[in-house]
């Protein structure tokens, strides 16, 4: 083989593993822009503000911990059988709340330690689905009603799963509460 064939080939080796390489920038850059990206919604912030103000946002909730508690009344829980139990992780999960096809509205009971209930409480609820915001449903201010927190009725389509978010303030605590619920198709 010829010195200058053998000078042709490498050129054009070089030139192939260039372009295979700028090919490859090219797909990942369009496949990683073609998948949505959501922010978690922690706390019901926005992921940055609950990290600048994590210290505050735990100190806030341990005082409410301390002297309040959360409660969602009037729910039926789906009992999963052990089959449908994800056995594989580490953490045990809670049963989730039945959702029904229409409108769901939700009742939650703010009381103190000593068993009386908090009337006065600034509340937001949020109802969200796992992995996008696409269907977020809040309320900014949660009504005292018939001795409960009541939220008005969200109407409720898609099957699949949701998270039901309570967020409480009471003087200078925060208290946040997080359940999940499960709509049947």
């Amino acid at each position: 083989m010829s010195d200058k064939l053998k000078g042709r080939l490498w050129a054009s080796f070089i030139i192939g593993i260039l372009g295979f390489g700028l090919y490859m920038i090219v797909w990942t850059v369009k496949s990683a822009s073609s998948v949505p990206v959501h922010e978690s919604n922690n706390y019901m912030l926005k992921y940055q503000m609950a990290d600048i103000n994590m210290n505050e946002l735990l100190a806030a909730k341990k005082l409410f911990d301390d002297a309040y508690t959360i409660e969602l009344k009037n729910v039926e829980i789906i009992e999963l059988s052990d089959e449908n139990k994800n056995s594989n992780s580490k953490y045990k999960q809670p049963n989730p709340i039945k959702l029904i096809q229409g409108k769901n509205s939700f009742s939650y009971l703010i009381k103190r330690k000593d068993g009386t209930v908090v009337n006065d409480a600034n509340v937001t609820f949020l109802l969200t689905r796992p992995h996008t915001r696409n269907d977020d449903k809040i309320e900014t201010s949660v009504p005292f009603v018939n001795g409960s927190y009541q939220t008005t009725p969200i109407e409720l389509k898609d099957a699949g799963r949701y998270t039901l978010q309570l967020r409480a303030y009471v003087n200078d605590s925060i208290g946040y509460t997080e359940a999940s619920a499960y709509l049947e198709p």
